[in-house]
């Protein structure tokens, strides 16, 4: 069992009980956190497996666990305490203490096996998966099976959850309008952005609280008619030159870690980058990740080319990159 996970979660724990003492029964913690409640000699079997499937790892400026898994055992005191954090994964047959108050949160009288989820089963804003062992089947094996299907579920939360964070200041469909009226081309962004154009580059930002602190921006501009060949270092030479011209932030493009590769984009042919921008030499050493979209429009004999960065220094960046990526998809053109 990795103790030292346990101890910072326990520590963590204690200072928010310290600091809420007026909501003791709120859960604690954050979506990216997940408390495994699994007998501890099934979790030997499977650990491995377990932070390779729920503990990936994506490339912003640097490899970044998407969650991160702390493991418990049922019986033991400090699940009394782990229990009420926000995230929790459980696992076991339907009569375990730690089991059967999930699938009475879910529905009652009925067999139930493989994943479920309940809300609010230890504390309020909780979310409780739990894997429920079928009769004859070992804890690690019926934990080790659902690995896929958890690793797919909590993706899709995660991505729901940061979805709705971004949204939380309202959708601007009256500047999607106005883009498509204007411009020819839309997005939909959060009502908290604000933007401006020059002839046909487009810039879109928030840097909400304090751009010292968190910024986030994306760009729109294009060619036309659409030029012939343009391969990966053509559309970095156009986003340098973009940034040069464009942007408050001197930038310049850092390959080291490149993610590149032609696609389909809602029926239109696309190519995306990912890699990092960073301060030029002699500037104020600043960077962060960025995504390169370039999308050919026929309707319009346009090339587009979007590009969405961010600077959040000393902060994850995951969930950031999640909500460019959602504007991004949004783009239309035509």
């Amino acid at each position: 069992m990795k103790l030292h996970r346990v101890a910072v979660v326990l520590a963590s724990l204690t200072v928010l009980v310290t600091a809420a003492c007026t909501e003791e029964q709120g859960a604690f913690g954050d979506a990216s956190s997940i408390v495994a409640a699994v007998p501890t000699a099934a979790w030997a079997a499977v650990e491995d497996s377990v932070y390779g499937a729920l503990e990936p790892t994506i490339y912003t400026v640097r490899d970044e666990k998407m969650f991160t898994v702390t493991h418990v055992d049922p019986e033991d005191a400090t699940w009394d305490e782990l229990r009420r954090f926000r995230q929790l994964l459980v696992v076991g047959p339907a009569n375990a203490p730690w089991i059967a108050p999930v699938i009475d949160g879910v529905r009652r009288g009925e067999a139930i096996e493989g994943v479920i989820q309940a809300s609010d089963v230890w504390a309020r804003g909780q979310t409780v998966t739990a894997v429920v062992i079928q009769e004859g089947q070992s804890i690690d094996e019926g934990l080790r099976s659902a690995l896929a299907e958890l690793n797919e579920l909590y993706d899709a939360q995660y991505r729901q959850l940061a979805e709705g964070r971004m949204f939380i200041s309202g959708r601007d469909t009256a500047l999607a309008d106005t883009l498509n009226s204007m411009a020819g081309f839309s997005l939909l962004l959060p009502a908290v952005y604000t933007w401006a154009n020059r002839d046909s580059v487009y810039i879109f930002r928030n840097d909400n609280p304090d751009p010292s602190e968190l910024i986030r921006q994306v760009a729109v501009t294009w060619a036309s008619p659409i030029p012939d060949g343009m391969e990966g270092e053509d559309f970095l030479a156009w986003r340098e030159e973009l940034a040069t011209q464009h942007y408050t932030d001197e930038q310049v493009n850092v390959l080291e870690s490149v993610q590149a590769g032609r696609f389909n984009f809602s029926g239109l042919d696309a190519y995306q980058i990912q890699a990092v921008w960073q301060s030029p030499p002699g500037a104020w050493p600043a960077g962060g990740p960025f995504v390169l979209r370039a999308v050919a429009c026929p309707a319009q004999d346009r090339m587009y080319l979007i590009d969405a960065w961010l600077y959040a220094p000393g902060k994850e960046k995951y969930q950031y990159m999640i909500q460019l990526e959602k504007i991004l998809d949004s783009f239309e053109c035509g």
